[in-house]
């Protein structure tokens, strides 16, 4: 099976182009044995670049755990990158769908005639309780609530961009926070389809700095889904602009939400590293 590794802003997939050979029978077991840092090729999880009926492609996520993912606002920049650099739709405006439904995306193209960067209209936030889906109260809009996590009271504030999302505004998104809170997070009873989870430094109204412990993947890079969600906690919130600059650990990503009409666009590279074979 031939693959390729993408990553953007330090989220990194393997990718298999469902174009030019047949959709694996057992993905969620590929993803866990190509992802694995050890023993594998190394990623966040498994992108498959899929045909679509109703879209240019659709792309199917699967976590570094084999669980499936609605959709990675990062995972699919580097999908429309490959999309535009080997010619399966050599367009600049591209449809894709996935598990949250179908996207557009625009490409900006390099000199050389490859893909740099991408922006990806992420759609319109969901933020009732039962969208996210949340059980931390009955119904409305979770923001800003007083939560309380492993004996610790957060104010915390849930947002769903196609996936889950919690967002936690702290001083300092220490190891302690991401790492031990996170994965207790995730699972928490209060979160029926589990959650990705994000400690947010605000820096200004104009900035901030994110840690995402990602929902079946654990500590990630960067997580455009979460940087959304971020944009979104933060305008609600009166933390920050609608227009922001997220530092994730692998990169920076724009965020924009959109008040004309409540989507949120969200701007960042997109790198192809390399080609392999995985044997059979």
């Amino acid at each position: 099976m031939k693959f390729t590794k993408m990553h953007g802003a330090g989220n990194d997939y393997v990718y298999v182009d469902c174009f030019a050979q047949s959709l694996p029978v057992d993905a969620a077991s590929l993803a866990r044995d190509v992802a694995h840092r050890h023993f594998g090729v190394g990623g966040d999880g498994l992108i498959l670049i899929c045909p679509s009926e109703v879209a240019d492609v659709r792309m199917q996520m699967h976590n570094a755990d084999g669980s499936e993912a609605e959709m990675c606002g990062n995972g699919i920049r580097c999908l429309a990158k490959y999309v535009y650099d080997h010619d399966i739709a050599r367009r600049k405006n591209l449809k894709v769908e996935t598990g949250a439904g179908v996207l557009d995306l625009t490409l900006h193209v390099g000199e050389d005639g490859l893909v740099e960067e991408v922006t990806v209209d992420m759609g319109k936030p969901m933020l009732e309780a039962a969208q996210v889906p949340t059980t931390i109260r009955e119904s409305g809009p979770v923001i800003d609530c007083e939560v309380d996590f492993a004996g610790r009271t957060f104010q915390v504030t849930c947002v769903s961009m196609g996936n889950p999302h919690c967002i936690i505004f702290v001083p300092e998104a220490t190891d302690e926070l991401v790492l031990g809170l996170g994965p207790a997070i995730e699972t928490d009873r209060r979160f029926p389809h589990r959650t990705n989870v994000e400690f947010v430094e605000r820096i200004s109204a104009g900035e901030v700095r994110q840690r995402t412990w990602e929902r079946g993947s654990g500590e990630t890079w960067a997580c455009g889904t979460g940087a959304s969600a971020v944009c979104v906690a933060g305008v609600l919130t009166g933390r920050t602009d609608r227009r922001i600059l997220n530092h994730l650990l692998g990169g920076d990503l724009i965020l924009d939400w959109d008040a004309s009409n409540e989507h949120v666009k969200m701007t960042g590279a997109a790198v192809e590293v390399f080609q392999g074979e995985w044997p059979a």
